[in-house]
């Protein structure tokens, strides 16, 4: 079951056309999903910064980490291949950014960075180790890091990130090619995409949240048109193996390169490589909807999506896979725009994007660094006036 391009373009092309839309997010207006326009925080620099970044106008970057080296005045080793990160508070006014391992053949993991109250490093250290291709991931309300494994066997781990640790796992989440998870804080279950080209979007409810040890996975079944509001259904699946191999797959609905997942005040974000596009799900009315899709728009500065997060005042950053390796942001007024760029990345990817718990830095990672220099990760903050 796959859902007909074809067709959402289509309608997309009627003008004028009024539509309620499910998602606080998408509530405001009209038809038309996110649209090129200027970004709130004005334009980018002409030229990129010292590290290698163009900003708009007030905000800095500074890197905190590079693959191979020494986190600040840490004796910890940063890992290679940066990939999906969160952020936790901590007691005292500081917070936590952990960094999921794209690394092969149980040389993945997880790794942390403790950050005080002003922003200095005071620690760094592992969470997580001898797994494989950690890709991106989803952080709890209960304040653990879940981390994905990316390849035909992937489970996800649950990983306390406040000190060195191994994390446990846990396979009632389903065996497969997993990239990132989110946690609906409202109605207790959790959202899971898989990267492959057949891959499903799943559902896992707890026996007994918020223990991930037992629960029933499903995958969705999607019945209508994502423009005017689709309608999602759930089918049991096994946690095994992945929904495409299972004998109910004709029942589940394709999602073409499943990547990115957030959960924002009744709306889960999730994104597809495979067709560029950004959706928006709404657990309690069942409605799926396409907010952003790069086809709509030929000038459209979002391509190559990949990891999300929405930041406090309900905007939505997505980092590309390629593309013109830049952070765009997605504002509630239906407005795409690019935040930042990274300049001499051009064999790399932007991961793992996530805000300080004051929403005033964003962390992310260049997987595998600049140009000419072997594959090694660099994970910076930016700082500035960001909308909270």
């Amino acid at each position: 079951m796959t859902l007909n391009r074809r067709n959402f373009l289509q309608l997309s092309a009627v003008g004028g056309t009024a539509l309620a839309l499910g998602p606080a997010f998408w509530r405001q207006a009209y038809a038309a999903p996110a649209r090129p326009g200027t970004s709130p925080y004005g334009a980018l620099s002409g030229s990129a910064d010292a590290n290698g970044v163009r900003l708009p106008a007030g905000f800095s970057s500074r890197i905190i980490a590079r693959s191979g080296a020494r986190v600040g005045t840490t004796g910890y080793v940063w890992h290679g291949a940066p990939d999906g990160g969160a952020c936790f508070s901590v007691p005292g006014g500081g917070w936590i950014y952990t960094s999921n391992s794209e690394k092969s053949l149980g040389t993945g993991g997880v790794s942390a960075i403790r950050f005080d109250g002003g922003g200095s490093i005071t620690g760094a250290y592992r969470i997580l180790s001898n797994t494989t291709s950690n890709c991106a991931g989803g952080r709890t309300p209960w304040g653990t890091w879940l981390s994905c494994e990316e390849y035909s066997g992937g489970r996800v781990w649950e990983c306390d990130p406040t000190q060195a640790s191994q994390g446990v796992v846990r396979p009632a989440l389903g065996t497969f090619s997993h990239e990132a998870v989110a946690v609906d804080s409202d109605d207790y279950r959790l959202y899971l995409t898989e990267d492959s080209t057949s891959g499903r979007f799943y559902r896992f409810t707890p026996s007994a949240y918020p223990s991930l040890a037992a629960g029933t996975l499903e995958a969705a079944r999607v019945s209508g048109d994502p423009l005017t509001g689709a309608t999602v259904t759930w089918e049991p699946v096994s946690a095994s193996k992945p929904a495409s191999q299972q004998s109910n797959a004709s029942r589940t609905t394709v999602f073409n390169g499943g990547e990115g997942c957030w959960y924002d005040r009744g709306t889960v974000y999730f994104t597809t490589k495979g067709d560029n596009r950004v959706w928006a799900y709404t657990p309690a009315s069942s409605r799926l909807e396409i907010i952003y899709d790069d086809n709509l728009y030929p000038n459209s500065p979002l391509t190559g999506v990949d990891n999300v997060t929405v930041s406090s005042s309900g905007d939505i950053f997505v980092a590309e896979d390629g593309g013109d390796l830049q952070i765009c942001i997605i504002t509630p007024e239906r407005i795409v725009a690019p935040l930042l760029q990274l300049v001499g990345h051009n064999s790399s990817e932007i991961t793992g994007p996530a805000f300080s718990p004051d929403g005033k830095r964003l962390y992310f990672s260049s997987q595998r660094g600049t140009t000419g220099t072997n594959g090694g990760g660099i994970t910076f903050e930016v700082t500035g006036p960001f909308r909270t």
